[in-house]
């Protein structure tokens, strides 16, 4: 979820108003200066009974130790994904700030609310896996629906003022490709132990963004611009032999579509990190700490001349037996001052 930021600065003008008694000044200084200093002459001199008034001193300011509290992405948003439709359930206090949001202000790819529960304070959208303008991409092992779940801020009752801040968030649906399909039924006399072994091989592969020292996901999506993002590809391999993970290719683009333009592609050449070489950045490959994980840094960057602060990064991830030497097909390496560093 991408939040907007905002700072409110309030200033307070005071007034202060001092007594009238520039009149008494002004009218002796209007006296001729003889009658003066006869009066002054004819009786004791009279004290003054008016001071200038007493200005306070001014305490110098305290230095605090202040930072502004950056939002965090809340969990208000829940996705089912069912075998041709799509659920999404959106809670009304979308940035758990105890503001309720209107069901006219949220869309999922144009699509508007069909249901409301008004006791959980709940938004439902229910469409097809086709609809709502949704983006479908495919790779060797899934199927994936994209959706844009959109909220635009609306103003307050009677006034023009809004207290929530417009937000995107990108849902998707995942469906394994790979099944198997026959028109006649299979009845083997005995199951070979082949088959088996193959029906035990599951491997589930993750990207994910991770804190500055690696220990945990990291909660945020929003990063500034020529920050390092830590990226980590893995493999889980259950029943398999000892595996080795490799990127073999990274694309950024301004929408899921990874076809789209513009696209940066920034690891290629099946596992070359490029984006050191084009922009004489940081970005690197980390040492392997695990043969099932390679991690590696991205300067943070976005498009030129875009309107969107969004960028979608698509990785291609592949695993071999751990044994098998690095080769053309299978490697990471990175550019530092120009020169290729291969693992």
């Amino acid at each position: 979820m991408e939040l907007l930021k905002g700072v409110l600065v309030v200033a307070v003008l005071v007034v202060f108003e001092l007594p009238d008694a520039w009149g008494s000044l002004r009218g002796l200084a209007q006296e001729p200066f003889g009658l003066q200093e006869k009066q002054l002459l004819q009786g004791p001199v009279k004290p003054l009974d008016w001071w200038y008034p007493v200005v306070p001193e001014v305490q110098s300011e305290l230095a605090v130790d202040f930072q502004l509290r950056q939002p965090v992405t809340p969990s208000s948003v829940a996705v089912e994904c069912g075998e041709n439709r799509v659920l999404v359930e959106v809670q009304q206090d979308l940035f758990s700030n105890g503001q309720l949001i209107q069901p006219t202000g949220l869309s999922l790819g144009g699509c508007p609310v069909v249901g409301q529960d008004s006791q959980s304070r709940v938004l439902i959208f229910e469409y097809e896996l086709q609809d709502c303008n949704s983006v479908q991409m495919m790779n060797e092992d899934e199927l994936v629906y994209t959706f844009s779940l959109t909220y635009t801020p609306e103003a307050l009752a009677g006034t023009p003022i809004t207290r929530a801040d417009g937000a995107i968030v990108g849902v998707q649906c995942h469906y394994q490709r790979l099944h198997n399909v026959s028109s006649d039924a299979l009845r083997p006399t005995w199951v070979p132990y082949a088959s088996t072994k193959v029906g035990e091989e599951v491997l589930m592969f993750s990207l994910k963004l991770m804190l500055d020292d690696w220990t945990y996901q990291r909660p945020s999506y929003s990063y500034f611009l020529g920050g390092i993002i830590n990226i980590e590809a893995s493999v889980k391999q259950y029943n398999h032999v000892p595996l080795r993970v490799f990127v073999d290719g990274c694309v950024a683009t301004q929408v899921p579509d990874v076809n789209s333009l513009p696209r940066y592609s920034f690891i290629e050449n099946h596992g070359c990190f490029v984006d050191a070489k084009a922009t004489a950045s940081s970005s690197r490959f980390m040492p392997r700490s695990q043969i099932d994980k390679i991690q590696f840094q991205l300067e943070a960057f976005m498009f030129q001349e875009s309107t969107s602060p969004s960028i979608y990064i698509t990785c291609v991830l592949k695993a071999t037996i751990a044994s098998t030497p690095s080769d053309a097909q299978r490697k990471s390496c990175s550019f530092a001052n120009g020169h290729s560093e291969g693992k």
